[in-house]
């Protein structure tokens, strides 16, 4: 490998709601260093986010004046500097274009990568962070089709020639969170080594029921009841309802969704996997 390329050249910094990553980057893209907290957004006091970031990135900067690039929830309402949404078709070069820098304390200049939005008939849809990702898979050859992004609110995103055209919002892993903890849904659920058999059959019963997932949720309380599902595949029987619901919703007026590539964290990937293969 090439010294000079190899030495670090920038600072990324991926912010959401409930946890934080940083990344030193090399002149080639190359990632030297990682390292990550669960001080999201939501969990820093009093918005002390520049120290929170400077606690975490000091080892790095201490000796180098590197730039840094920060995108995610950190730049919403709620974060450290609001920024405005770009609207679609959105690619790489118009998000280099609308980058917001900000002077930080930290003797580093930050440049906060805006949000993209996008109106639907319904009302408007927002994206913070997700629009970095395309853009990453976008330089990895992976730059046309459907890209799901799992997670809290999981994002279907429709990308040609590495430029965003339309994306949607579905808030099922917040739904989920929600349910298990907040309802009697939640009693029978424990953690436990991932059900298989019992997501799929969530799956299915998902994509089979599709609007009347208010009727089928109350099946996550009577099959365990009744032994149907054991106890302790209650939850992944739910998450797999809950995924197929998206997932029919997502594709219902689709006329081509193209190559669908998943961009997410292993474990809910492998679960969405699951779910495509099964729909």
């Amino acid at each position: 490998m090439n010294s000079v390329a190899s030495e670090p050249a920038l600072i990324g910094v991926d912010w959401g709601t409930s946890s934080l990553r940083a990344f030193l980057i090399s002149a080639d893209g190359d990632v030297i260093d990682g390292v990550s907290s669960s001080e999201g957004i939501m969990k820093v006091e009093s918005q002390t986010f520049e120290a929170v970031l400077d606690r975490l990135i000091s080892p790095w900067t201490v000796n180098a004046d590197l730039p840094i690039l920060a995108s995610g929830m950190i730049t919403s309402r709620n974060g450290w500097v609001e920024t405005p949404y770009a609207e679609m078709p959105l690619g790489a070069g118009d998000l280099a274009r609308a980058l917001v820098p900000h002077e930080a304390m930290i003797n580093s200049q930050i440049h906060f990568v805006t949000g993209a939005s996008t109106e639907h008939a319904g009302g408007p849809d927002v994206m913070r962070g997700e629009e970095t990702q395309i853009i990453g898979a976008s330089s990895l050859g992976l730059n046309e089709g459907t890209f799901v992004m799992p997670g809290t609110h999981s994002k279907w995103v429709q990308v040609a020639d590495g430029q965003i055209l339309d994306f949607s919002t579905y808030m099922t892993g917040e739904i989920f969170a929600a349910l298990k903890g907040h309802t009697i849904l939640g009693t029978f659920m424990k953690d436990d080594a991932f059900n298989e058999e019992a997501f799929v059959m969530g799956v299915k019963a998902g994509l089979k029921g599709r609007s009347n997932l208010l009727h089928s949720l109350f099946h996550v309380r009577t099959l365990p009841l009744m032994g149907k599902i054991p106890k302790v595949a209650t939850a992944d029987y739910m998450s797999g309802l809950l995924v197929a619901t998206e997932i029919a919703a997502a594709t219902d007026d689709a006329e081509d969704l193209g190559a669908i590539t998943i961009v997410g964290r292993n474990d809910l990937s492998d679960r969405y996997e699951i779910a495509l293969k099964t729909a």
